[in-house]
């Protein structure tokens, strides 16, 4: 086993054990649950009423999971003092970042699918025994594959997001870094209209700073495809493979600033 599986799985098992996210994913289950109530309350709407309220409960706690776990990876340690410990060992800085991040990644990975079996557990609970002509109402099937095209693009997210988390934690304090995370997160969400900003201002300068804010910035808002998947639209892999293959870049890119910082920090 290489050193940076070994503090994966170390990373995985802690995570595991903590209460907090014990929490946090009971809480998802329990509204993906909960959705199921609320959408027999809306005639003809409930599986979208589920759906939705699925999808968005396994982006919402994820987004909890990977933010307060991952300021603590490198945070806690230099807390704790047993940095000194864990740097003493024969490792490279690199792959105690790098295995750390792997690990939540992993705890994530974990996470979202146990969400996504209980989105579908109360789906196939709520669809039995419907009349088919109720069901060809539906502007998708209760069980669609295409929702998993939708909890991948979350996974995508929450993996870019942890990448951002453990890049603040680096040089930063805890509560700084879940700050600064957390408005990362909502920009992100809104880029687009940093790339529409010209339109309302006539100043170039602030309209120039916005189109540069908008290509540095994450775009989470391509990740956001539950909407489309809620309403039976259809997601191109080609999009997908575009919205991954973005989110890996900015992912290795935040990755390879990490641990030049982390490198180069002296816990003196």
């Amino acid at each position: 086993m290489t050193v940076m599986s070994a503090i994966a799985l170390s990373v995985f098992r802690e995570s595991v054990r903590d209460k907090v996210l014990y929490n946090l994913v009971l809480f998802a289950v329990l509204l993906t649950a909960a959705s199921y109530l609320i959408g027999q309350l809306t005639a003809g709407q409930d599986v979208k009423i589920i759906k939705d309220l699925g999808l968005s409960a396994t982006s919402v706690f994820g987004l909890f999971i990977a933010v307060f776990i991952g300021i603590g990876l490198v945070s806690k340690e230099v807390e704790r003092r047993s940095i000194y410990a864990l740097l003493a060992k024969p490792m490279r800085r690199y792959q105690l970042l790098l295995g750390k991040y792997f690990g939540l990644v992993l705890t994530l990975a974990v996470n979202v699918s146990i969400m996504a079996l209980a989105l579908y557990a109360v789906l196939a609970f709520m669809s039995r025994g419907v009349a088919p002509e109720v069901a060809r109402t539906w502007d998708a099937p209760a069980l669609d594959p295409a929702l998993l095209k939708a909890v991948g693009l979350i996974l995508v997210e929450l993996m870019l997001i942890t990448a951002i988390a453990l890049f603040f934690s680096t040089f930063s304090t805890p509560m700084l870094s879940a700050a600064f995370t957390f408005a990362l997160f909502i920009v992100g969400r809104f880029s687009s209209d940093l790339r529409n900003f010209q339109q309302a201002v006539d100043s170039k300068a602030a309209a120039a700073l916005a189109r540069g804010l908008y290509w540095v910035l994450p775009n989470l808002a391509q990740f956001d495809v539950k909407s489309d998947v809620v309403h039976g639209q259809p997601v191109p892999f080609g999009y997908m493979a575009i919205a991954i293959s973005y989110g890996v870049v900015y992912i290795s890119m935040l990755l390879v600033i990490s641990i030049a910082i982390f490198s180069k920090r002296d816990f003196k």
